[in-house]
């Protein structure tokens, strides 16, 4: 009886397991389909598009790459997009850490309320601050300016670094902090010797996070800036799109130019994500 109780949920658990995998796979052929339609199409020629948009191209047409990338002015875009992302990751990240610390392990009596208050940053949506911040710049002569859009961006990183970074610092044993400050370590020697070297992982998905958010940011690059030779990568990509005529295939490998640095990003730290959300939403 015990055996055949056992067969039977043995054979339960595979078939739960099966129609996982099943899942898994066709969500995962969701996903890769268009991106592998789009580097089709990239390798196309307009005609060959509108008479067959699903069919392998006869010749790759690579020359729509190299027309993107001179024609686009993608090289300096591409170069403005890498400093604005890299500095709002560094400011976002420095910041926003020392806030979880100090909301994390300090335990003043106000933590909470400074918490529920990064916090609402999450809920305010970026439409509602877009023309004041665009006044305000304009008046202090921030517009047209990487710093103008670095600037939003931090903030509107921070919440979100913050809030992972707090379930980072909350799992890490009190026993640790105890220990150093026994020794007579300081504040700012348990969040620097202590603290941060066991939440790198939470830097790793912060960082991620923030550095493909900002990358893709539209918007506020678009208001802000006006300037050819200040535009940033997806700002430049709109100038492919014209009101009378576009040339598609021109533009999707302008869009993969834009998309591969992020691609081989998150596939080189994927692990890293899934570690790193998995144990950020543990709280000790």
């Amino acid at each position: 009886m015990k055996s055949d109780s056992n067969h039977i949920a043995s054979t339960r658990t595979k078939i739960i397991t099966a129609i996982i995998y099943v899942f898994l796979t066709l969500l995962a052929v969701i996903y890769i389909l268009p991106l592998l339609w789009v580097v089709i199409t990239s390798l196309k020629d307009d005609k060959v598009l509108m008479i067959s948009p699903w069919a392998l191209p006869a010749r790759p047409m690579f020359e729509n790459y190299t027309f993107a990338w001179t024609m686009g002015n993608l090289g300096r875009a591409t170069l403005n997009s890498f400093i604005v992302c890299s500095v709002t990751l560094l400011i976002s990240m420095l910041f926003g850490a020392m806030a979880a610390f100090a909301i994390s392990r300090l335990r003043f009596k106000l933590s909470k309320a400074v918490l529920t208050y990064f916090m609402i940053g999450m809920m305010i949506p970026v439409h509602c601050v877009l023309i004041p911040l665009f006044i305000q710049f304009s008046s202090i002569k921030l517009s047209n300016s990487l710093i103008g859009i670095i600037i939003p961006y931090v903030t509107f990183s921070l919440p979100i670094t913050i809030y992972i970074m707090v379930g980072f610092f909350d799992g890490i044993p009190n026993e640790l902090f105890e220990s150093a400050c026994i020794d007579g370590c300081s504040v700012f020697g348990m969040f620097g010797t202590v603290a941060l070297p066991l939440a790198k992982t939470g830097f790793m998905v912060t960082g991620l996070m923030s550095f493909v958010a900002n990358w893709n940011e539209l918007l506020l690059a678009m208001v802000f800036i006006s300037k050819e030779t200040k535009k940033t990568l997806p700002v430049s990509l709109t100038k492919f799109v014209g009101p009378y005529n576009t040339n598609y295939c021109q533009m999707f490998a302008a869009i993969m130019i834009a998309v591969i640095p992020t691609i081989i990003v998150y596939c080189c730290f994927a692990n890293q994500i899934v570690e790193g959300l998995t144990a950020g939403a543990v709280k000790g």
